[in-house]
């Protein structure tokens, strides 16, 4: 059996940053967030990554990130353009906006054939713990009656800031701890009482999410079987949801999990983690993250010189 292969989605890097120079460092000698996954991901047993990137990148990209991670990794890149579609199909006139993670995922189904993938965000702190979990599921996970996907789930209350809201999907679980449904809410924060909430967004009234409650972060683990199979998601996408938003429509990966969940044919379970999330969603973020890393550091989970 393959050896599970990182798959890191890196294509709005450069967009959300003004250029890969931009990124904000966070670590004791200039480290980003991205050079503790790989570390953490590294020490998991992961050998191989592949980042999704958009073309233009590449150069810089390299240079920044993957010079270094292939001290330690075997390094591919692939690309997510507009023009990398399923036979027959044409992005929509006009279209800048890139077509959504699941089709990222997608874009990387020849660089990782036959190999389990783990997918992660590029610009989220997912801790060792995390990486160490779904190593572990995907070195012996296989698909039978049903395709055996997983991902990891916080504490909802482990990936708030305190500086505005954040999105997550939150998670529902049966007594299996398989998923059985997952809800994006993007506006989710702390009031100042405490509670966590979500607002209003079109036609979901506002509401609370109780401390405890499982969220993900896109930290997925999937058998080869799924990147193939998102090709059927992507045709049905392009029919029947992007013809109504044909310049800001994506295809979420938690929509095509979902979809594949709901139809029988897969299962997620859902691996828990009491790791804390960290991200700089917001300028403000930045001195939060970087204290907790130093923290980290000081403590001797990650080396200063990383």
């Amino acid at each position: 059996m393959a050896k599970p292969v990182l798959v890191i989605m890196a294509a709005g890097m450069g967009s959300r940053y003004g250029g890969l120079k931009q990124i904000d460092p966070v670590g004791p000698n200039g480290q980003i967030i991205l050079d503790y996954s790989l570390y953490d991901a590294r020490r998991a047993g992961f050998e191989r990554v592949v980042f999704i990137i958009r073309p233009e990148l590449h150069e810089a990209f390299e240079q920044a990130i993957g010079g270094k991670a292939r001290q330690s990794m075997q390094v591919d890149y692939v690309y997510q353009t507009l023009d990398t579609l399923p036979e027959g199909l044409t992005a929509p006139e006009g279209r800048a906006k890139p077509l959504g993670t699941a089709h990222a995922v997608w874009c990387a189904r020849n660089a990782t054939a036959g190999a389990p993938v783990a997918v992660i965000n590029a610009d989220d702190f997912y801790g060792a713990d995390a990486f160490q979990k779904i190593y572990d599921f995907l070195s012996t996970a296989q698909d039978d009656e049903k395709r055996r996907y997983c991902m990891v789930g916080y504490r909802v209350e482990n990936t708030l800031t305190e500086n505005g809201s954040v999105a997550r999907g939150v998670c529902t679980t049966d007594e299996n701890g398989l998923l059985t449904e997952i809800q994006e809410r993007t506006k989710i924060s702390r009031t100042a009482d405490g509670r966590i909430v979500f607002a209003a967004e079109d036609d979901e009234p506002a509401g609370e999410i109780p401390e405890g409650t499982l969220v993900s972060l896109n930290l997925w683990g999937f058998t080869p079987s799924f990147l193939p199979s998102l090709e059927d998601g992507l045709r049905r996408f392009f029919v029947e949801k992007l013809p109504h938003n044909p310049l800001k429509a994506e295809y979420y990966l938690p929509f095509a999990v979902d979809e594949q969940i709901q139809s029988g044919c897969a299962t997620a379970k859902v691996l828990t983690t009491t790791a804390r999330w960290f991200g700089v969603t917001y300028r403000e973020d930045k001195p939060t993250v970087c204290a907790a890393i130093a923290d980290m550091t000081a403590q001797g989970e990650y080396p200063a010189d990383l």
